[in-house]
């Protein structure tokens, strides 16, 4: 038990030095991937499942992608390499991810029954150890045919239904750009007060990012006032949720506002599983946008 919260630790100290080395450099892990990469605007996806990767993982494959220069976002486990009939080559290095869930127990359970309570549970954090397929040979066809990013006015007419389908109270007009969680409710300038119109919907799902959080929805805090540590962790959030939903609708990712880079890594290095958190509410807040898109597979 002893080894396995070092090595869980471990992880959490080098996942979050890794992004704050980033944002001190003035990059965001979640903006970067499409500056200079080889590869398209994709979310990274495991290609034996074709099961997309969530939370912290995004921000680790993503950087491993530019990192490196692989032209997919597709990885796959030396396991599942080996069974779809490839090999990893000789030499290659992967990249380490990770599984974080709870369990209960057999002997807690017991006695949770026994003392009429509930039973507590446990955390746990597994890693896995993932390759990208630029990194394989002898794999089928179709694990590393490149993937197709939607036809960018495809992904904003899929935006503009995602607007209208979420059912939010969303006004277009002003100067500024914000949530009220008060009064909930969304505004954005009209698409005019921007220089280039694919950032009006970048703002527009970033500002839903925020909606996501609402008492009757995700429900997470926000009642931090601007310039305090709760806000900083609230605004981290939907910036990486509006990238998250822009790289799921082939739309590249942006930063929104640069200017909290300062107070997120304040929150990065007095909580080292800070980016967890915020990475996991990012992807929740994601998804639950793209079901209004259709956009979930």
């Amino acid at each position: 038990m002893r080894k396995e919260r070092i090595e869980r630790a471990s992880l959490y100290s080098e996942v979050t030095n890794r992004i704050i080395a980033e944002l001190e450099e003035g990059r965001l892990p979640w903006v970067q991937p499409w500056d200079s990469a080889a590869c398209g605007c994709t979310m990274p996806q495991n290609a034996g499942t074709a099961r997309r990767y969530s939370g912290i993982n995004i921000l680790i494959l993503w950087a491993e992608g530019i990192a490196r220069g692989y032209a997919s976002q597709r990885w796959l486990t030396y396991r599942q390499t080996d069974a779809a009939g490839g090999n990893v080559r000789r030499g290659e290095k992967g990249t380490v991810i990770c599984y974080a869930d709870r369990f209960t127990p057999k002997a807690e359970a017991e006695a949770a029954r026994g003392e009429d309570r509930e039973a507590r549970q446990v955390a746990f954090l597994k890693r896995f150890v993932m390759f990208n397929v630029d990194q394989c040979e002898g794999l089928p066809d179709d694990f590393i045919a490149p993937l197709v990013s939607p036809d960018l006015v495809l992904a904003i007419v899929e935006a503009d239904g995602l607007i209208a389908a979420s059912g939010a109270r969303f006004q277009i007009g002003g100067g500024e750009a914000f949530y009220s969680p008060s009064h909930d409710f969304v505004q954005v300038p009209p698409q005019a007060a921007f220089h280039e119109p694919v950032n009006w919907y970048r703002t527009a799902l970033h500002e839903l990012g925020h909606w996501t959080g609402h008492g009757s929805r995700l429900d997470r805090d926000q009642k931090g006032g601007f310039g305090s540590e709760a806000y900083a962790k609230e605004e981290l959030v939907a910036e990486m949720a509006a990238a998250f939903t822009c790289a799921s609708l082939g739309i590249a990712p942006t930063v929104r506002h640069a200017d909290y880079i300062g107070s997120w890594l304040s929150v990065l290095r007095d909580d080292e599983k800070a980016i967890f958190r915020a990475a996991s509410a990012a992807s929740k807040a994601s998804d639950y946008l793209l079901t209004f898109a259709g956009s979930q597979k």
